[in-house]
């Protein structure tokens, strides 16, 4: 990097800061900060929804993962998500959105007390930090290795530097900021990757063109959809996985559909989501595709290939918008997440542990959440200085075993619970079957993982936990129905499309919240 990609670099944080501060005049009150009060436009929306499932990891590890296999990358990664997110458009999205228009919550898991119970909504809204926390650390130390590629600084200096401006951003304009910030990233991408797309081809005039670059030897079988571990088991698992938590399962998403200002509007906000995921990650990964002709990866795993192939190819200045882009994939994750977990910390832990937080006000929760909001920053950045470590390995390992096996056991409860057809699992099948799940993460991955020769598979690491927690979830439902009238209320609120006929389908008040509030 010169002075012209420091520049680009630099003025990319002014931007993003600005932006947060612009958006702070749209913050009164915990609603908008968490939901944007409901007045977000479904474009916006689409766009900081697809944005936000991006990280730098796409960068490292997923570019080790095309740089060794090819376009199953592609196959097993961005096209489930696709999928999954235009299937979720019908099925989860406009009852997301009436979560908050119908029950007036603020987070993705506040419904959980009266559809459940209150242990139920601990027990998820715990879990769901304690992941994230890893997720996102896992992110920091993403861009963190790029940034050191490219500038030399250290790893923690690297996380230092993004979780700061993200934190100032983030923290003062809530959601508004971090879906306009998120629209102004997907903009510097469209360029970044445009840029390294046309640097490629013009690469590829030696290697026989667009065409022929497939036959040459270091491509040989990276035309193959499903290759290597990434097999038709773990797509299959993946795209069940993606399903959930693009959907709302990781909490962050499930805010861009309740920040829309109606059903409907959340529905059109996923597909043109799905749209994105399904045409733009063809443009970012192709020139991962070809890096194996264009550099020679320093790393086992190819993680650094990409880095090193913009290195070489472009000059400085576009060299810069490449790392903003970077960047730009992280922070609107990392923000996302961020707001997620201050909202069901928020809304969701600190009422059940402190009196003092269930008579916070307007702006005694404002504050609150955006204390919570730099807490779990700083602590996903410490977790982040130790992704490398043997208890987490390397970057990618943490984004897919960790985070897609963990994942299901916690969204089951709160997707499924969303359904009709769901009606009868009550309590009792939400805790056996996010229990079982993490034990079942636990044992694939650890003690039966080490018994097996050879190690269980990827694929069955990732899908085991999730299915365990889905079939517990349903048969226990039927084994042991728990359909009361108060939950039946809460479901028919998120499903019903006529306001006046759900107007008149009242939601009961848990005996035990009604105490606590006499308390």
């Amino acid at each position: 990097m010169n002075g012209l990609d420091w520049a680009v670099l630099i003025g990319y944080f002014a931007v993003m800061v600005a932006i947060g501060v612009w958006s702070h005049k749209r913050v009164d009150n915990v609603s908008d900060f968490f939901t944007a009060g409901g007045k977000m436009p479904w474009w916006l929306s689409g766009i900081s929804h697809h944005m936000s499932g991006y990280s730098a990891v796409m960068f490292t590890g997923y570019a080790g993962i095309a740089y060794t296999y090819g376009v199953t990358s592609f196959v097993t990664w961005s096209f489930p998500i696709a999928l999954g997110i235009a299937i979720g458009s019908k099925l989860f999205a406009p009852r997301i959105n009436r979560l908050r228009s119908r029950l007036h919550v603020a987070s993705p898991l506040e419904y959980l007390k009266n559809r459940y119970d209150l242990k139920t909504q601990q027990a998820l809204a715990w879990s769901g930090m304690l992941l994230k926390i890893v997720d996102v650390g896992a992110k920091w130390a993403a861009i963190a290795t790029l940034l050191s590629v490219f500038t030399g600084v250290s790893l923690n200096q690297g996380i230092l530097i993004t979780g700061v401006v993200t934190a100032i951003y983030c923290t003062i304009g809530g959601l508004w900021a971090d879906a306009l910030t998120e629209l102004g990233q997907f903009v510097i991408q469209l360029l970044a990757g445009l840029a390294m797309f046309f640097a490629v081809l013009v690469e590829l005039g030696d290697h026989g063109g667009f065409f022929g670059a497939w036959d040459e030897p270091e491509l040989q079988g990276h035309g193959e959809p499903l290759v290597g571990p990434y097999g038709t088991v773990f797509l299959l698992a993946f795209l069940f996985i993606k399903l959930f938590e693009y959907n709302g399962g990781m909490l962050n998403q499930a805010q861009r559909y309740m920040a829309t200002p109606t059903p409907r509007e959340a529905e059109r906000s996923a597909r043109l989501s799905a749209v994105l995921w399904l045409v733009w990650p063809l443009v970012l990964f192709f020139p991962m595709w070809m890096s194996p002709l264009l550099v020679e990866s320093q790393k086992a795993d190819g993680s650094d290939s990409y880095a090193l192939m913009t290195e070489q190819l472009l000059p400085h200045g576009l060299l810069g918008l490449v790392i903003v882009g970077f960047f730009s994939h992280t922070m609107a994750m990392c923000s996302s997440d961020a707001n997620a977990i201050a909202a069901v910390f928020t809304r969701d832990v600190a009422p059940v542990l402190s009196a003092r937080a269930r008579a916070w006000g307007e702006r005694s929760g404002l504050l609150a959440a955006r204390i919570t909001t730099v807490v779990f920053l700083g602590l996903s950045m410490a977790v982040a200085t130790q992704v490398d470590s043997p208890t987490f390995k390397d970057i990618i390992t943490v984004v897919i075993k960790w985070v897609a096996g963990l994942m299901g056991p916690i969204a089951i409860p709160m997707m499924l619970g969303l359904l009709r057809p769901f009606r009868r699992s009550g309590p009792t099948a939400a805790l056996t079957s996010w229990g079982m799940g993490l034990l079942a993460f636990w044992l694939v991955n650890y003690p039966i993982h080490w018994a097996v020769d050879g190690g269980v598979p990827l694929e069955y690491q990732v899908s085991i936990p999730l299915a365990v927690s889905l079939v517990l979830y349903v048969l226990i439902g039927y084994v042991k129905p728990e359909d009361t009238p108060e939950r039946m209320a809460i479901i028919e609120r998120v499903n019903t499309d006529d306001d006046s006929a759900a107007a008149v389908v009242p939601v009961p008040a848990p005996a035990e919240r009604t105490a606590r509030v006499r308390d």
